[in-house]
């Protein structure tokens, strides 16, 4: 059993041949609304990828809170530890121009009222042995709460230190499994422009102090991880983006989904992998989760 903590959103994205520069306007070439939230994509990627899954969040009393729902409803992920708010249902703006890369401001309104007792009601329900994903798009007073919950039951924990925030690196510590970009990595660890070699031994060095399962993907580049002290490298596939959007949430669903059926790490990281490289094939960040024949067949 998995039991995601986090956001849901309705994403507003638009397409146009390039990024804006600050200060400037540029003529988009489409515009389409899909669900998101990276709580509620982590989960419907968990649910595709085979779990069985229970996700616990707010949406608001209004127009946007049924479509925020509508994939991870028709996908039967167990939504009754969601619950309604009076602010709207959260919103992620969501610029995207050339091979894919994007530009996103996250408006959370339903989500900044997720709390403490949303934590404790959600962790109840757990047993030990399950899974509990959280992310940085709730407050983090409700991310420690499940944090500690979790840990007095013997939930493992994975956070996704998306997006990061000011309290990202110590409730970092308090996960069992961190899963970070090579971006946040250096900003958790406080060091930029790491090369290939820098990277491991950072990574070496943090495992060593906290023990954690620590996983940094790469883009293109796969992934790289260290467990039990042994150091890890998986590969996506090779593909050309369209959508780099849903990527990392498909990639923490997947890994969920993947270690809770039973598979060892390292088959785990390549299928999350693979999953995170097929979701760039697509637009849109739960529109383009692949379903698990998918996933395997390119393994």
């Amino acid at each position: 059993m998995i039991t995601v903590f986090g956001s849901i959103n309705m994403d507003l994205v638009a397409i146009s041949d390039r990024l804006p520069k600050p200060g400037e306007t540029v003529t988009g070439k489409t515009f389409s609304t899909a669900a998101g939230g990276k709580g509620a994509n982590q989960a419907l990627a968990a649910r595709r990828a085979g779990a069985t899954v229970k996700m616990a969040g707010a949406i608001g009393d209004d127009a946007f809170a049924a479509p925020a729902l509508t994939l991870l409803r028709d996908a039967r992920a167990d939504l009754a530890l969601v619950k309604t708010v009076a602010e709207p249902t959260g919103t992620a703006v969501i610029l995207i121009g050339e091979g894919g890369e994007n530009m996103i401001s996250v408006i959370p309104a339903a989500n900044g009222e997720v709390s403490e007792s949303d934590a404790d009601r959600a962790v109840s329900e757990m047993a030990a042995g399950d899974i509990l994903m959280l992310q940085f798009e709730i407050p983090a007073q409700a991310i420690e709460a499940a944090l500690k919950a979790a840990k007095a039951k013997r939930v493992t924990t994975i956070i996704n230190t998306a997006p990061l925030t000011s309290q990202a690196q110590r409730l970092s510590r308090m996960a069992d499994i961190v899963i970070a970009n090579e971006t946040e990595f250096e900003l958790l660890i406080g060091k930029s422009d790491l090369s290939s070699g820098e990277r491991e031994k950072e990574l070496a060095a943090l495992h060593d102090e906290t023990g954690q399962t620590l996983i940094v993907t790469l883009g293109a580049e796969g992934v790289i991880a260290i467990r039990n002290g042994k150091l890890v490298r998986a590969k996506g596939l090779k593909i050309e983006p369209v959508d780099t959007v849903g990527a990392g949430d498909t990639f923490c669903g997947y890994l969920a989904a993947s270690l809770d059926a039973g598979l060892d790490f390292e088959a785990a990281l390549r299928r999350a992998a693979v999953a995170g490289s097929l979701a760039c094939t697509r637009e849109g960040a739960q529109p383009s989760i692949p379903v698990a024949s998918e996933v395997d067949a390119k393994i």
